[in-house]
């Protein structure tokens, strides 16, 4: 059963915690098709892993907005173009805990929040650097939340419908 509207407040303070201590971020595209293709990114919000984006997201600590990182050549950014609407799903499987963010990603073109999203040894995936033609942000501001937080299951209405 779905928490009750009263404890919003609550159901998303469980969702940031459990975006900060997944391992893995899980993003979903449609292909071609129409069908889901699942696939992992780095968790940018995973304190432990990327201590320097902390700030980043303190400021909206209140918001379930995610960025993500990936190249500009991959097959998800070809799908993303042909259709925007995506899912991503954080969980930490000893817990039961599970959060999935759907929405409309968009492509971040803005480099001063690239820059800052930047991280040391990433020239390994975009070679050139920061400036890399490669390297992409994605940020969702996410429409919907949903998942499961131990013995509860959620469903959070933030925006405007897929």
């Amino acid at each position: 059963m779905p928490l009750p509207l009263t404890d919003r407040a609550a159901v998303v303070r469980a969702c940031l915690d459990v975006m900060r201590e997944s391992e893995a971020l899980y993003l979903t595209t449609l292909d071609d098709d129409g069908a889901p293709c699942t696939r992992a990114v780095f968790n940018l919000r995973r304190e432990s892993q990327f201590p320097g984006l902390r700030d980043l997201f303190r400021a909206g600590d209140d918001s379930l907005m995610v960025y993500v990182s990936t190249n500009t050549s991959s097959e998800k950014m070809r799908q993303i173009r042909r259709d925007a609407r995506v899912a991503l799903y954080y969980c930490i499987p000893r817990t039961f805990h599970g959060v999935m963010l759907s929405g409309r990603v968009e492509e971040i073109v803005d480099h001063t929040v690239k820059d800052r999203i930047w991280q040391p040894g990433w020239e390994i995936y975009f070679p050139t650097g920061r400036r890399d033609p490669d390297y992409t942000i994605l940020r969702l501001r996410p429409g919907r939340v949903r998942g499961w937080l131990g013995e509860r299951a959620f469903d959070l209405r933030l925006g405007e419908d897929l």
